[in-house]
């Protein structure tokens, strides 16, 4: 299916105009000098609507887009304490007039005297902000599920006492949430079209995993054969890749896609060899690869989701995964924001 038959599928959705597209596409012209790859950078960072943009705000646009034509009063999210969906969705609610409730659990407790990074974006925004803290012996998954109860509980609080309140799941990993991705990938296709290149490869984090569903239902959609290597940033379960195919079909059904267009299993190349020792918690490579992008162009990832994408596509470049020659593309997704939060997050990174 060609570009313009595609993106007609979208115009039966509700949707509210957030960000700034098309978001630049760039090349990292040192790094693909030393390694021999035609290396660019796709700018997500710079979606808007604020300074703090990131891949959340195309699917934002839809899942606001359903939550505003409802009439919703609410927007109900969750996450870590520095999530970036969680702080998009907070800004982007301010946009749309719905209040933003968030629900972050706590893997490092944050001073309410001395608020970093997302969270000060968060109160700076007037959002509703709920911590669950970690108990003692409680492993990061039953906190997560416990953080998600306890917000879940207080939304049904709400609707009880006749509010309009919208859920939005972690991360906006949604079928909805994906169609967002589903542009996105369309708008990279047509700008590397433009440049009169194909990339052969495009690298992004993946978290929740919304972005890689949107990312795969389009690849499917257009036939395209650019390989999507999704480098992990904390434990999957043993579902995640089942999950990830459900939800792109999932998103190919709500656009209406022909039937038998579907991603398999098998389409998925999700690598996990570069998150430990986990969430939120700071590695050398990963470190290591912000030092980089920064010294050489000039730019900067986070540490804890494009910082780990990247030390994983560097790793593919200097181990010769990617041969020379090729064309690759690294999906910025945001979260600089995380540079300025607790030192935890950043271990080591500027004892080099």
């Amino acid at each position: 299916m060609d570009n313009t038959k595609v993106h007609e599928l979208f115009s039966k959705f509700p949707k509210v105009s957030l960000g700034f597209y098309p978001t630049p596409l760039h090349k990292l012209e040192t790094l693909s000098q030393e390694t021999g790859v035609n290396l660019y950078i796709k700018r997500e960072d710079f979606s808007g609507v604020s300074l703090f943009g990131g891949n959340k705000i195309r699917k934002l646009e839809y899942i606001l887009g359903a939550a505003k034509a409802a009439g919703a009063e609410y927007a109900f999210t969750y996450g870590a304490t520095q999530s970036n969906h969680a702080m998009e969705t907070a800004g982007a609610c301010c946009r749309c007039g719905v209040k933003p409730v968030l629900f972050l659990y706590a893997l490092i407790d944050p001073s309410e005297e001395d608020l970093r990074g997302n969270m000060l974006l968060d109160r700076l925004y007037g959002a509703e902000i709920h911590i669950t803290s970690r108990r003692e012996g409680e492993s990061v998954e039953e906190l997560k599920k416990r953080n998600v109860a306890t917000g879940e509980a207080y939304r049904q609080q709400l609707i009880q006492q006749g509010h309009i309140c919208w859920d939005v799941p972690v991360g906006g990993a949604t079928e909805l949430g994906s169609v967002g991705f589903v542009e996105g990938f369309i708008e990279l296709e047509s700008q590397m079209a433009a440049l009169g290149l194909h990339a052969d490869y495009l690298f992004h984090a993946t978290g929740s995993g919304g972005t890689l569903a949107g990312l795969q239902a389009a690849r499917a959609l257009l036939g395209s054969d650019t390989e999507i290597i999704s480098i992990n940033v904390n434990k999957k379960g043993p579902d995640y890749l089942d999950d990830i195919v459900r939800l792109a079909n999932g998103t190919l059904s709500m656009l209406g896609a022909p039937d038998g267009l579907r991603v398999q299993r098998e389409d998925l190349h999700i690598d996990p060899g570069y998150y430990l020792p986990g969430y939120e918690q700071p590695n050398e490579a990963s470190n290591e690869a912000i030092r980089i992008l920064a010294r050489k162009e000039g730019l900067v990832v986070d540490p804890v989701y494009t910082g780990k994408g990247l030390a994983g596509m560097l790793d593919y470049l200097h181990t010769g995964k990617i041969p020379k020659g090729s064309t690759a593309v690294f999906l910025h997704t945001g979260g600089a924001a995380a540079l300025f939060a607790e030192k935890e997050l950043l271990g080591d990174l500027l004892k080099a």
